[in-house]
């Protein structure tokens, strides 16, 4: 049985987020997903997300290609292996070639776990939706093409 682990925030949950879940579950038998915890988003990003945690990890748990769901305290991916034994690790394309992905490659490698880059989904994503809240807030004028 192949095991597969992604993680995210899943915050303001779009059609991106659905997707690589979905292509992730096509690329194993087993799929264990980790939602990023508010503190852990607040720590590497500076912001709590929109959502709060206990309603991302319910909305994670409806996606029906999700077998597991599971909360990310902890960007350290070999820990995660470690706790969850997955065989394959799934992250958008945007991580391919930064230095702790390419440091993760060797690290997973030696473990037998192969990484998979799907593409990123750049025409939506949760930081376009966040702004374009902030700005109908602002009572600025909205457009989704921006």
């Amino acid at each position: 049985m192949t095991t597969g682990y992604t993680t995210g925030v899943f915050d303001l949950f779009h059609v991106g987020h659905l997707r690589i879940l979905e292509r992730a579950r096509e690329n194993c038998d087993h799929l264990v997903v980790g939602v990023t915890t508010d503190e852990l988003a607040l720590q590497r990003k500076g912001r709590r997300p929109v959502i709060p945690f206990d309603e991302r990890m319910a909305i994670v748990s409806a996606v029906r290609c999700v077998d597991q769901v599971v909360p990310q305290s902890s960007m350290d991916k070999m820990l995660a292996w470690r706790t969850y034994g997955f065989n394959k690790v799934f992250v958008g394309d945007d991580w391919r070639g930064t230095p702790a992905w390419a440091a993760l490659e060797l690290q997973f490698a030696q473990v037998g776990v192969e990484i998979v880059y799907f593409p990123y989904t750049a025409h939506t994503s949760s930081t376009l939706i966040r702004r374009i809240l902030e700005r109908f807030d602002a009572g600025t004028s909205v457009s989704l093409s921006q």
